[in-house]
C-alpha cells in the first residue's frame, strides 16, 4: 500500500516561506497571485495490510513526527 501524506501550515500561521516564493513568482510576472503557502508532501510504501490498520499507523506517524499539529494540519490517502 502506498500513503500519501499532505502537511500544511494551519490558517492564520504566517508562511515566510510561502511569501518568498510568492515574491520571486510576482517578479517573474506572475501578478495575479493573492497568496502562497508552502508544505511538504510526503509519499510512503507500507507492507500489504488491511487499510484500516494503514489508515491507523498513518495517522501515528503524522500525529508524532511528520506534523507539527500545534501549527499545522494533514491530511492523508491511502492506496
Amino acid at each position: 500500500m502506498k500513503a500519501k501524506v499532505y502537511v500544511m501550515l494551519k490558517k492564520g500561521i504566517l508562511d515566510p516561506q510561502g511569501k518568498a516564493v510568492q515574491q520571486a513568482l510576482q517578479s517573474l510576472g506572475c501578478s495575479e497571485l493573492e497568496e502562497v503557502r508552502v508544505g511538504k508532501y510526503l509519499e510512503i510504501n507500507m507492507q500489504n495490510r488491511s487499510k484500516t490498520a494503514a489508515e491507523r499507523e498513518v495517522r501515528e506517524m503524522c500525529e508524532k513526527l511528520l506534523a507539527n499539529t500545534v501549527i499545522e494540519e494533514y491530511r492523508f490517502e491511502i492506496e
